[in-house]
């Protein structure tokens, strides 16, 4: 097990954990949540043995493997399937070991290895690494594909393949969904419910958590508390906890005031003079509970839209792609005052495509879009963080797309998103992710929109920014067309779900819990059909060695024959040689003057030898042609 014993844990001269004593136990699957700041990566890092803690132990099992996401990816030109393959260290290995042995002709080491790759189920290692990327949202033709030709964020997805790829004991996650749409994050619940060793995982995803995990491990000011159940349980009985500490630490303030009270009343009078002593006593011992300090959540107000017209905005028979490629086709999406729809579908399949188009970024190929005369856009696309300009300020970033209004009106809006004081005129380049977030909601409705199109508004935001975007959306008075893989920002936002799929462009006929299942369904068809072609790839590599061992068979037999013939024939001049040759060494042959017999003998011994000759040159070219016919 993982055991803590009064563990402090810093990280540039800040604590971020202090004492805490804790046991996971084998096969426990927690979720670790807290503040972005709160040390959970850091915790990560000292499990993995990274980081020495300031004080107190961290110890696990020596043997245990442990597996966890790199954060960065080589740009190496071995293909998605290999480099998935590899973190399987001890099966990669083996591979390394049997292609060795078979360059060699090692066929005593080729029989270990093969008895080892069984035992290891490494023959099944390519079907489990495909299953992966497929079930992360590659398609069959990016199996092959270098790493090195793969964006950002599908390298991350290659190296969470690799993670799971690796036999663990413990298994470490951090923000594993960041990276993945809806579809692949319910593959990877499915995945992680059947995983068996012990997980540690970092998610700003309440549903995903809910789904995967049996406790929460909270950190809140330097403290970690540990909860039973999903977030929704630790939500529930961390409200509890609070409650009952605040109403103990009230009473005990009433209690304590009372007692105050008494002895600053009757101190100096001589007949109550022992009463108020022995009150004094008892406010010295009483237990004092600390009041609940919860830290304020951020928060985030959508303003009303100054002008709200009916229909906003259309797509009428759109087709929709990229250099006269369509990606859809035929679409019809007729988005009106108030309303709030979700876009849904797998990875590629277009929802990015559809919101640039619904933005006018992207020009249709065919069809109509149209706009309400007071159509007000606000869009926040994936990339939208990324692009600000880190070198400017909060306030020049505003007073960019808004040059004629007064300072103090710039500041007061930014105020409403968390910015003031100093901070205002900080740099970007020193905010977190949650910051700049709040920092890109900020820009994007200053205009005062009444359409919202926000396109996976959530990567870089934690639990509470989260929550707090939930709430500004159900506030807001315009409309909402939302792409998110978060579940619950969905399912507290959205009123329909639209479903991008095959091209086509249609309204879901269910809610979130029905995608799961139509999810799920479509990937184990997926997967179901990618075996079949497997099975059906390997029965034609089988016949197609069965054809070629018969092609190679017919080939080797008159070789075969051809060298028998050519063995015994050069056996037979071997000895015929052996036989002249003690011959012309007895010294009779040549006492007896029969030197015609001796001519005679020598001129034999050099044909043997230009026969000999002429037969092992055919000897060695039987046995290369052999050699090349040979089963490989």
């Amino acid at each position: 097990m993982i055991e803590f014993r009064d563990f402090t844990l810093a990280r540039a001269g800040r604590t971020l954990i202090q004492g805490l004593t804790l046991q996971i136990h084998p096969g426990q699957k927690v979720g670790l949540t807290g503040a972005n700041g709160c040390g959970k990566s850091t915790l990560l890092a000292a499990l993995r043995g990274e980081l020495a803690p300031e004080q107190g132990s961290c110890t696990r099992p020596a043997q245990w493997v442990v597996a966890h996401v790199a954060q960065e990816t080589p740009a190496v030109r071995a293909s998605a399937l290999e480099w998935t393959l590899a973190g399987d260290v001890a099966l990669a290995r083996l591979r390394t070991a049997l292609a060795q042995a078979e360059l060699a002709h090692d066929g005593a080491a080729l029989g270990d290895l093969h008895e080892a790759m069984a035992a290891c189920d490494g023959y099944r290692g390519e079907s489990r690494a495909a299953t992966l990327l497929h079930g992360l949202g590659f398609s069959a033709g990016d199996h092959a594909r270098p790493v090195a030709e793969f964006s950002g964020g599908w390298r991350m997805r290659l190296e969470l393949a690799r993670a799971l790829m690796a036999p663990s004991d413990l298994l470490l996650l951090d923000e594993p969904t960041n990276h993945l749409d809806l579809d692949a994050i319910i593959w990877l619940e499915r995945w992680l419910a059947s995983y068996r060793g012990t997980l540690l995982m970092v998610s700003h995803d309440r549903d995903f958590l809910d789904a995967t995990v049996a406790a929460i491990a909270h950190i809140e000011q330097g403290r970690l508390g540990w909860y039973r159940g999903g977030y929704s349980d630790f939500e529930r009985i961390r409200a509890e906890r609070l409650a009952v500490q605040q109403a103990s630490h009230e009473a005990e303030q009433r209690r304590a005031a009372e007692l105050r009270a008494f002895v600053d009343r009757f101190r100096a009078q001589a007949t109550k003079a022992r009463q108020a002593q022995s009150r004094l006593k008892a406010l010295e011992r009483l237990q004092t509970t600390e009041a609940v300090r919860v830290a304020g959540g951020p928060r985030l107000t959508f303003p009303e839209p100054l002008k709200n017209p009916e229909r906003l905005l259309t797509l009428d028979t759109a087709r929709i792609g990229h250099d006269d490629r369509p990606l859809l086709d035929g679409v019809n999406l007729r988005i009106s005052r108030g309303e709030r729809i979700g876009i849904l579908g797998r990875n590629g399949a277009g929802k990015t495509t559809l919101m640039r188009a619904l933005a006018g970024d992207l020009p249709l190929l065919a069809g109509e879009r149209v706009t309400a005369r007071d159509l007000e856009l606000g869009y926040f696309a994936q990339h939208q963080i990324d692009e600000l300009d880190l070198d400017a300020s909060p306030l020049l970033a505003l007073r960019r797309l808004a040059p004629t209004t007064r300072e103090q009106e710039l500041r007061d809006w930014l105020g409403r998103f968390g910015f003031s004081g100093e901070r205002v005129e900080t740099p970007i380049r020193v905010a977190s992710g949650g910051e700049k977030a709040r920092l890109a909601f900020a820009l994007i409705v200053h205009a005062r929109p009444n359409l919202l199109l926000l396109d996976e508004p959530t990567n870089h935001l934690d639990l509470g920014m989260r929550e707090a975007l939930a709430e500004a959306l159900a506030d807001f008075g315009g409309a909402v067309v939302l792409v998110s893989h978060d579940r619950h920002l969905l399912a507290s936002t959205v009123d329909a779900l639209y479903l991008v799929d095959a091209g086509k462009v249609a309204e879901f006929a269910g809610d979130l819990a029905d995608y799961a299942r139509w999810s799920a369904s479509r990937q184990q068809q997926a997967s179901s059909t990618a075996d079949d072609a497997t099975r059906e790839a390997r029965r034609a590599g089988r016949e197609g060695l069965a054809a070629e061992r018969q092609s190679r068979l017919r080939e080797r037999r008159p070789l075969e024959k051809e060298l028998t013939q050519v063995e015994r024939r050069l056996a037979a001049l071997t000895t015929e040689q052996a036989a002249l040759d003690a011959a012309l060494a007895d010294p009779a042959l040549y006492s007896s003057g029969t030197g015609g017999q001796v001519t005679e003998l020598t001129r034999r011994k050099t044909g043997l030898a230009t026969e000999v000759a002429t037969l092992e040159e055919r000897w060695l070219q039987l046995g290369e042609a052999l050699e090349s016919l040979a089963e490989p």
